[in-house]
């Protein structure tokens, strides 16, 4: 049974990634408001994304992901997610240091990559992976350079994929976006991975 309600997940997530795509198309760079009208390829925030998401990082999430046309502000979300519990973890490597693999900052990016594609998304800083805003926009364009430019759903896999080379790791971070996005934004509902289900 949950075999068989895992593979209708991953069945659906490219169909929910194409209903976050065409939820709002066109939305301004500028409005990095969570409470603004224009969320942008993703829509609006569900309640689980108001309630767990800080509002600093949910503003981050959905103006770094309009900087890459197609990418969904969840799939950003469902990245901070896994990797520091939108930096509220206290993980070694989320606020000082690094983590046993040697990543670093609340979106957990290896030195080298974090300088290939860093963004100085807060001026009034020096660049950081620590920075929040650094470290959200900087993985924006990682991901559209990767693959998530356009929206398309075998971008998305490959640019999730790229970010962190495990298939769990795409599955997860979809399952996370699709809780992210609010029902109303979304044409399709997606069913859970049976053991995820239960997690909020």
């Amino acid at each position: 049974m949950a075999a068989v309600a895992a593979a209708v997940a991953v069945t659906a997530f490219p169909l929910l990634i194409i209903a976050l795509a065409i939820a709002s198309p066109g939305a301004p760079a500028q409005a990095a408001d969570p409470s603004a009208d224009a969320a942008g390829p993703g829509g609006e925030p569900s309640a689980l994304a108001r309630a767990s998401i800080p509002a600093d990082y949910l503003a981050w999430y959905i103006g770094a992901a309009q900087t890459c046309e197609g990418l969904p502000w969840p799939v950003l979300a469902g990245i901070g997610k896994i990797e520091s519990d939108h930096g509220q973890s206290d993980l070694p490597g989320v606020h000082a240091g690094a983590n046993a693999a040697g990543a670093e900052g609340p979106m957990q990016f290896l030195p080298t990559t974090f300088g290939e594609f860093a963004v100085d998304a807060d001026p009034a800083q020096p660049v950081s992976p620590y920075d929040p805003a650094d470290a959200i926009y900087t993985a924006a364009r990682m991901l559209c350079a990767d693959g998530a430019r356009g929206g398309s759903p075998t971008g998305i896999d490959r640019a999730i994929f790229a970010y962190n080379h495990a298939g769990w790791y795409v599955t997860e971070v979809l399952s996370w976006a699709a809780r992210y996005a609010s029902p109303a934004s979304s044409a399709i509902a997606v069913p859970l991975p049976a053991d995820m289900a239960s997690r909020p």
